[in-house]
């Protein structure tokens, strides 16, 4: 069972609850939001269906306005869709009291902002213990239990320092760890690295897929940036005015965009940092298994690819775990997928040569 699922979600704002039952109804008619504009509501969300399985990192994307960060906040319960049900471990949070939805987000869902959200009166160990404290947990499990979610995240030895003094880096890692310290079985980010200088986004980038390895957490992300969906999405949905527009694998959304919007979107990707092997890879070509000469496995990165095609005078060969050719890539075919303007410098004749 997935731990996470949304069934044909709709969020609509409108002046009375009246007008937002009825925008859905026009929506399902095949109304698009601009009409629902005019009439003076707004379609956020339009029938959102995805899932999540445990311990993957599914992340949600695409640019300003488009609900992505409304569709998160239904997630926990912030916000209580106008149509649609959200399930998480087989329980429809929708169809929860007030007070079953608190328990829930308290003990199972934890979620990390985009501006830290931090306490400037509280150190360290007290912000990250915070979520365990409003549980009712006692002092000294809570503060345990934060030194070790600290820990995790690259703080300790900082558990007395306060909050302005780390850097913003620092700061993210302690709204990090106080969602860790509860041990929630759902992480919802969002937008939580879009603050951070490009340096240190990827060092958190770097965290979050170190710890998912150590955790297996189950994790929804919100971003826009096409470039991290790529690097930790398991699964990406790509959202464009209120509708989930395609659902797939970095692999599916970079080989075969669901429509023109997309394949804009996916324009400036570094192919190379995303796509593997087996992505490209067509029918073995004989010379390259013949030849005595390096191969790469499947899930090898196309930059790394890129490399080991620069040194052959034909198609790589591509090898399965027991060490089978199982296909080849031809080094046009790795140029067609990269981009000219994307070519790594193995490509160049001096350094091939």
């Amino acid at each position: 069972m997935s731990t996470l699922q949304a069934e044909h979600v709709y969020k609509v704002f409108g002046r009375h609850p009246d007008e937002a039952a009825a925008a859905v109804r026009t929506l399902q008619g095949g109304a698009d939001r601009e009409e629902l504009r005019a009439e003076g509501t707004t379609a956020a969300v339009i029938d959102a269906s995805f899932s999540v399985e445990p311990g993957q990192i599914f992340v949600v994307m695409g640019l300003s306005g488009s609900g992505k960060s409304t569709l998160l906040r239904m997630l926990n319960g912030l916000l209580e869709p106008t149509a649609g049900r959200i399930l998480f471990d087989g329980q429809d949070l929708t169809a929860l009291s007030p007070r079953e939805l608190r328990h829930v987000r308290s003990t199972k869902i934890s979620m990390v902002f985009q501006h830290f959200a931090l306490f400037p009166h509280r150190d360290v160990l007290d912000n990250a213990a915070y979520g365990l404290e409003v549980q009712g947990v006692p002092r000294a499990e809570r503060e345990r239990r934060a030194t070790e979610a600290l820990e995790l995240c690259g703080l300790g030895g900082w558990e007395k320092s306060w909050p302005d003094e780390l850097s913003g880096g620092m700061q993210q890692r302690v709204g990090l760890a106080r969602a860790l310290a509860t041990d929630a079985d759902l992480l919802l980010m969002d937008e939580s690295f879009s603050a951070l200088d490009p340096l240190i986004r990827r060092d958190m980038q770097d965290q979050l897929l170190e710890l998912q390895r150590r955790l297996k957490k189950t994790i929804v992300f919100i971003t826009h940036d096409l470039n991290e969906a790529m690097r930790l999405g398991d699964g990406i949905a790509v959202m464009r005015d209120g509708r989930i527009v395609q659902q797939g694998t970095a692999e599916d959304i970079l080989t075969r965009p669901a429509d023109d919007y997309v394949a804009s979107f996916i324009q400036d990707v570094d192919r190379s940092r995303v796509l593997t092997a087996d992505a490209v890879m067509e029918d073995s070509d004989p010379a390259a298994e013949a030849c005595d000469c390096p191969t790469v496995s499947a899930d090898t990165p196309l930059a790394d690819l890129c490399a080991v095609s620069a040194r052959v005078p034909h198609a790589v060969a591509v090898t399965a775990e027991d060490g089978s050719v199982i296909g080849s890539v031809p080094q046009d075919r790795l140029i067609a997928f990269i981009g000219d303007e994307q070519r790594p410098p193995m490509y160049c004749a001096e350094v091939a040569a």
